[in-house]
């Protein structure tokens, strides 16, 4: 589920012969594979270059090298000063992210060639990290893999397909998909899923099938006041869901729920939600797309929210949707309930509090020239049942007041999706590579 398990980065030193340090750069290579495969960073591959980058055939081979490897990222370790051209004519074989890395040294000039290599990828609007100091640097090393795993996302979203499930709403603009904006700048595509014919495929789906899952997730919470009609109803929907995303290869799914697929499809985000495949709520790709950046990051469920009202006293704020949250997020399956949904009082949700933990917070909204990702941090606290949903209940250092005139100051979306975690650094990577606005609050 995390897109750490599964980062590829590339590794190199470059130099120019001439230049003092310059013979260090074989044995700066080694060290370097040796730093990062120390680290440890759970399944990091690194691609080492056969030899360092001295000139253009060897940056050329370097390149071609890297993009066979198919990398997310490139670390660069500067031995000594060095011709930028050589980083380059690598990139040009292999255009993915870089980590520049210079390292102290009076005479070596490893920082004035990283800062001149710094200049030009900027001019490029080429994505670089810069970094300074020794290999056995553990701040330095954690960076580079942050951002090698904020490359690994920006490449897994370069293919990704978002099933969009119905209709957008009416009433709810901003959670509409800018299709071509949201291909060039964030990556994903979006694939349209027939209502009716999805709806006869779950209605098709044998109820006795599914009755025994039924009867093992009423085992599994704390309470259930949903029909079984309607808990055998939810899973076939999930059932034919499950095969949709299979047969076309989908990583998340929005779902145009509101108001007839209320209480029909909650189940289905749950579960999915589970299994590593976010379902978001009202019709809204743009949350799809951000959970899936939250569930890829963070490895695990995420919370698909409105943001609800503020508690003064305590400098907080709820957020909630029906309840389609993943089990997992709450802080335990006994407080798990099982029930109709809100408002229409039919169907099944899934009914619980969220777990306290340290949360980011994400909205993803077109604009009229492309794509803004917007982030709150905060730290969820404890919450009863202040919402027939999944509340996450909160605290912020920043004024809630701030917090109000920051979203409507900055005409955000009133779609938040949350995850566990402190992920600013690597969603600010993230946007900073594909050309995203960003805005951050905590």
């Amino acid at each position: 589920m995390s897109i750490r398990d599964h980062v590829r980065l590339g590794i190199t030193s470059v130099a120019s012969p001439l230049e003092v340090g310059a013979e260090q750069a074989p044995s700066l290579l080694d060290h370097l594979q040796r730093a990062f495969a120390g680290a440890g960073f759970e399944r990091l591959e690194l691609c080492r270059s056969r030899e360092p980058v001295i000139s253009r055939a060897s940056a050329l081979e370097a390149g071609r090298h890297f993009y066979d490897q198919r990398v997310d990222a490139v670390c660069v370790v500067a031995a000594s000063w060095f011709e930028d051209y050589l980083a380059l004519d690598l990139l040009e074989e292999c255009s993915v992210p870089l980590v520049g890395w210079a390292r102290p040294g009076m005479e070596t000039g490893s920082l004035c060639g990283m800062q001149q290599l710094c200049f030009m990828l900027k001019q490029l609007d080429h994505p670089y990290c810069f970094l300074f100091g020794e290999l056995i640097s553990e701040s330095a090393l954690r960076r580079a893999w942050n951002y090698a795993s904020a490359a690994a996302l920006r490449r897994e979203l370069r293919g990704a397909l978002i099933g969009h499930l119905g209709r957008r709403m009416e009433g709810m603009t901003e959670t509409t998909g800018h299709e071509l904006a949201l291909k060039k700048v964030l990556g994903p595509r979006v694939v349209g899923i027939e209502s009716q014919s999805f709806l006869e495929r779950a209605a098709g789906v044998a109820p006795e099938s599914v009755a025994g899952r039924w009867d093992q997730l009423k085992r599994e919470v704390g309470q259930v006041t949903a029909s079984r009609e309607a808990g055998i109803e939810s899973l076939q929907l999930y059932t034919a869901m499950r095969r949709v995303i299979e047969e076309e290869d989908l990583s998340a799914v929005a779902v145009g729920c509101y108001p007839s697929l209320m209480g029909k499809v909650c189940l289905a985000a749950s579960l999915l939600g589970e299994e590593g495949i976010p379902v978001a709520c009202e019709g809204d790709v743009n949350g799809a797309v951000g959970m899936l950046m939250l569930t890829r990051l963070g490895g695990q469920p995420v919370h698909n929210t409105d943001m609800l009202d503020p508690i003064p006293e305590e400098n907080a704020i709820v957020f909630s949707h029906c309840g389609s949250g993943g089990f997992s997020l709450a802080a335990s399956p006994s407080q798990v309930t099982l029930a109709p949904v809100r408002l229409m009082e039919r169907g099944l949700c899934c009914l619980f509090p969220a777990r306290p933990g340290p949360v980011t917070l994400i909205n993803i909204t077109p604009t009229l020239d492309g794509y803004r990702m917007a982030a709150l941090f905060g730290q969820a606290v404890e919450t009863d049942m202040v919402f027939p949903g999944n509340p996450l209940r909160v605290r912020f250092r920043t004024d809630y007041r701030d917090i109000l005139g920051w979203t409507t100051g900055h005409a955000l979306g009133h779609h938040w999706m949350g995850a566990y975690g402190d992920l600013r650094q690597g969603l600010s990577d993230l946007a900073g590579m594909v050309g995203c606005e960003w805005l951050s609050m905590a």
